[in-house]
């Protein structure tokens, strides 16, 4: 694989400077500006790179995309063939890792989602990003027997975003679920959709 380039590499550090701004400031506190100093970027960097904040955003949910799928390992979820077990350990993990490693990111995400609520046009670039894992999710349930993959995979998600959600950002925040409770709740989700 060849090195970054100085263009790309310049756009990852005002993406993932974009992100931390998210976490630390929220939605208000995203400028190009901002992104600019905390970066230490010459004043205008993240202009030239991002003229609008439609085009700062668009980066900034192509980078998360790119981050969250190393947080989820998506290239490392087992097949279906390993089983129910296997799969719900995977997500586990998974789950478990934007709680407590990468809880920055997933509030990042959240601000992002929020505000594509209010942006058609980023909406369509969140949308795209997260169809990824679940198309990925949706293969998995399918092997496992799924009658229903579509429903699933909405059941699944929603189930780990509302408990990212919950600890991260919502009344659990000072609760974090451990690895083996995150891993208690997926088997029972996905035993029960499976009806195992």
């Amino acid at each position: 694989m060849s090195a970054r380039t100085p263009g790309a590499a310049r756009a990852d550090l005002v993406a993932d400077t974009a992100l931390a701004l998210l976490a630390e400031r929220g939605m208000r506190g995203l400028t190009h500006r901002a992104v600019d100093e905390a970066a230490g970027l010459p004043q205008g960097s993240t202009s030239n790179l991002a003229r609008t904040r439609q085009a700062l955003l668009e980066l900034t949910v192509r980078r998360l995309a790119e981050r969250e799928a190393r947080v989820l390992a998506l290239d490392e979820l087992p097949d279906p063939g390993a089983g129910a077990e296997a799969v719900a350990e995977a997500l586990a993990l998974a789950t478990h890792r934007a709680l407590t490693r990468n809880r920055e990111l997933t509030l990042a995400r959240y601000e992002l989602a929020l505000e594509a609520t209010r942006r058609p046009e980023l909406r369509a670039h969140f949308d795209a990003a997260g169809a990824r894992f679940r198309e990925q999710l949706g293969a998995l349930v399918t092997g496992l027997g799924s009658a229903d993959p579509a429903r699933h995979v909405l059941s699944l998600v929603a189930w780990a975003d509302g408990l990212m959600f919950s600890c991260v950002a919502g009344s659990f925040h000072a609760e974090v679920p451990s690895l083996q409770e995150v891993r208690a709740g997926l088997r029972e989700v996905l035993h029960g959709l499976l009806g195992h």
